[in-house]
């Protein structure tokens, strides 16, 4: 696939996640839809890592590169996890005031730069990994929008700093995905399998502990239960039949 296809389908994500924003600067989603929303994108994410990429980490039996992989990008979401709560924690002050969710932003910088590093290495190991990721991702990204208008809800924030906010994210997402497609296409077969491996951990945490953490903060319905399943199919189909 040449790089200007590849380029327009890095630009998926940055476009869902201002579409996701002003979507819910509109109108601002209800804790039921938000909760669909997010059990949905969490099955895309899943059912992408579940049927594309995990079938050729373990096809290309590399188990030391697999597990150190792994166990780099399950302690950078930690570390990520760990710092951004403990920035979140209130500050004991006398005076009362909104203020912008840094740790939650810094957290979402991380994951969509990753993403995007992950994206591009998807496009190296073949190009329907590339455009399923780039599809899952924009669905996550519309999601991660949704969240980031409303957890700055309380700041009171105009609508133009919000779109700077979330320009600033998939710009982050692209510049990711733009060092993903170019630095890390002549890796060797060792490597890339690292960088899959880091990746698969980073997006597995994402799905497990901040997509379906922050849909079960509702009560649950079988519809929302459902909506993961519904993504999960949706991308086993499509991956059968691109």
């Amino acid at each position: 696939m040449i790089f200007s296809k590849i380029y327009f389908y890095a630009l998926i994500p940055v476009f869902t996640i201002l579409a996701g924003g002003v979507a819910g600067m509109l109108k601002k989603p209800g804790p039921v839809f938000r909760s669909v929303v997010l059990h949905f994108a969490a099955g895309v994410v899943f059912s992408v890592v579940a049927v594309e990429l995990l079938p050729d980490i373990i096809s290309n039996h590399q188990p030391i590169e697999v597990a150190l992989g792994f166990s780099l990008g399950t302690i950078t979401m930690l570390a990520v996890k760990f710092f951004a709560e403990k920035m979140e924690r209130p500050s004991v002050s006398g005076t009362i005031k909104a203020a912008l969710p840094y740790g939650l932003l810094m957290a979402l910088g991380i994951d969509l730069l990753i993403d995007g590093l992950l994206l591009g290495v998807g496009f190296a190991a073949g190009n329907t990994e590339g455009i399923l990721l780039a599809v899952a991702l924009g669905l996550e990204t519309f999601s991660l929008g949704l969240a980031v208008v409303v957890a700055c809800s309380d700041a009171r924030l105009s609508r133009q700093l919000n779109i700077v906010i979330l320009l600033c994210l998939g710009l982050v997402f692209f510049a990711g995905a733009v060092m993903g497609i170019t630095m890390l296409r002549g890796l060797s077969q060792e490597w890339l399998e690292l960088v899959l491996s880091f990746g698969l951990a980073a997006l597995l945490f994402l799905v497990t502990e901040e997509l379906l953490t922050e849909a079960h903060e509702v009560k649950e319905t079988v519809w929302h239960t459902s909506a993961f399943f519904v993504g999960f199919l949706l991308f086993l189909i499509l991956g059968m039949i691109v």
